[in-house]
């Protein structure tokens, strides 16, 4: 199966996408570019607010705000459309990592309960694993979950019944799996999913469909790939671009599956070949997602 361009947004680094039920849209982040994306399916009406750092991770919250996850913060925004272009309002709610210079915010989404469940990489040039992941509530403040540290930690994503966390450091290319408890922020029992083989890239983000299947987006091979909930491949989608990064299942029915991806690690001959890169591409796998649950009491 391949996927197709749908927004043409060539962002540096693409990354976390997820659909608005309430915006009946598409938001995403370039990180790189210090943007924050809006597609309107619909309307093929697209927007971008220029942000003040780099945004690794985000949530929509109940209110129909956003939690915004930046380098070194967590903020909440309200999303305007101001009379000049878009507006972006934010108050910043706990600060992530200062005594760690050398980490930001990556990859992160709600679990089933509204928690914010994110990771830490480390921007260092020997990537060591300093990153932790963290769970944010409304109620109990940032906790730091008991998982391995890491460098580059994806494929944060979560079960249908939310008691099974999926996560990785992409350089060890393992998805792992553990238990989870949303309200003591526990992790435990952590066990290999996937292993990914030498012919295959690193993985990134992930998200899970209605039928308990993980669906990956593959660093450095153009595809993005679905597993079954034991583990087994099952479905491979080709996407024009060398680096996919996330994918979210959208639309009135969540069966088109939306892919971000990457200009970064691409020759000039390469972006020639593939001038779009760094656009969201869409593809119909035949089946559908689960709605990302809003942040909680925001």
């Amino acid at each position: 199966m391949l996927a197709t361009i749908c927004v043409d947004s060539r962002c540096t680094l693409g990354e976390g996408i997820l659909w608005s039920s309430r915006r009946q849209a598409l938001l995403w982040t370039d990180i790189q570019g210090r943007s924050l994306w809006q597609h309107v399916p619909g309307a093929s009406r697209t927007s971008r607010w220029i942000l003040p750092d780099r945004l690794g991770a985000f949530a929509e919250c109940e209110s129909g705000r956003v939690l915004l996850g930046f380098a070194k913060s967590l903020c909440v925004a309200h999303l305007e459309e101001a009379d000049d272009g878009p507006a972006l309002v934010f108050t910043e709610l706990v600060p992530v990592e200062d005594s760690v210079p050398s980490t930001r915010v990556n990859d992160g989404r709600t679990d089933r309960s509204g928690n914010f469940v994110f990771g830490t990489l480390n921007e260092a040039e020997d990537k060591q694993p300093v990153g932790s992941f963290y769970q944010f509530s409304a109620k109990r403040g940032l906790r730091r979950l008991a998982l391995p540290s890491v460098a580059i930690p994806n494929s944060i994503c979560f079960s249908p019944d939310g008691r099974t966390m999926y996560f990785c450091d992409s350089l060890d290319r393992i998805i792992h799996q553990c238990d989870y408890d949303p309200e003591q922020a526990l992790a435990e029992n952590v066990r290999p999913f996937v292993k990914l083989g030498p012919m295959q890239g690193l993985p990134d983000g992930s998200t899970v469909d209605s039928n308990g299947c993980v669906w990956n987006a593959e660093w450095g091979t153009g595809t993005v790939r679905q597993y079954t909930p034991s583990g087994r491949l099952a479905t491979t989608i080709e996407v024009p671009a060398k680096n996919p990064t996330c994918s979210v299942f959208g639309g009135v029915r969540l069966d088109e599956l939306y892919i971000t991806s990457s200009r970064q690690e691409m020759s000039s001959e390469d972006l020639e070949l593939v001038p779009h890169a760094g656009g969201v591409y869409r593809a119909s796998p035949g089946v559908s997602g689960i709605p990302d649950q809003p942040f909680r009491g925001l």
